[in-house]
């Protein structure tokens, strides 16, 4: 069971029977602070706003139409008419047991589709930070966790571009006469290697040529 889903069904219904718009929705979320339970339903306002009535009045009618005793041990109106639902311990120990029985923890299978997640696809012509292994830990969490559901999952982690980064960089090791052993610091020389093509007409020019050298296989 999705226990969002359930309460916001069963709190949209509980909204109609108090005489909100049928299509009205309960706007159920998790709550945003502990002392407010562990899920809100928000959505009383602006039905209260429909129909020119306190929204706390409301909330309380809803409340009193809504059928969550074997979920929910508080249900309490807050603030302008808000719903605050807190769950029954004994329900949520049950739901963990069901959970922990389960290989698969209770998770549902979707219909299964084919999901591509992009990783951190670095620029090869510049030194790889913590940034690039956050993003690929969390791709990779993400991968996971939709393979887990079901879906086919495809790891796209594009490597393979080495255009114009790549003769900017060449063209000028061969203006200054540097070697890759002179590059200690990958990043600077990228950065100086940035500012004259962008400032540099002639420079830009042959950079460029060196990525046609480079792609029509030149050894040098």
């Amino acid at each position: 069971m999705n226990v969002r889903l359930e309460l916001s069904r069963r709190v949209q219904q509980a909204m109609a029977a108090a005489g909100a718009p049928p299509d009205a929705p309960a706007l159920v979320a998790c709550a945003g602070r502990p002392e407010f339970g562990d899920y809100q339903a928000n959505g009383v306002m602006a039905a209260a706003k429909r129909m020119k009535t306190n929204p706390r009045e409301l909330a309380q009618k809803v409340i009193e139409a809504a059928k969550l005793d074997d979920l929910a041990e508080r249900v309490e109106p807050a603030g302008p008419g808000f719903i605050n639902v807190t769950l029954r311990t004994d329900w949520l120990c049950r739901r963990v047991g069901e959970a922990l029985a389960d290989e698969r923890l209770g998770v549902e299978t979707p219909r299964p589709r084919n999901v591509v997640v992009d990783y951190s696809s670095p620029n090869l012509a510049k030194e790889m930070h913590v940034g690039h292994l956050r993003s690929t830990i969390i791709g990779d969490a993400i991968a996971r966790t939709l393979e887990f559901i079901g879906h086919n999952v495809v790891r796209q982690n594009h490597v393979g571009d080495w255009g114009t980064q790549f003769g900017m960089l060449i063209a000028l090791m061969a203006e200054t006469g540097a070697t890759a052993a002179d590059l200690g610091d990958l990043e600077q020389f990228y950065q100086a290697a940035k500012r004259r093509f962008d400032t540099d007409a002639d420079f830009a020019e042959r950079a460029r040529q060196t990525v046609v050298r480079m792609q029509q296989g030149d050894e040098e």
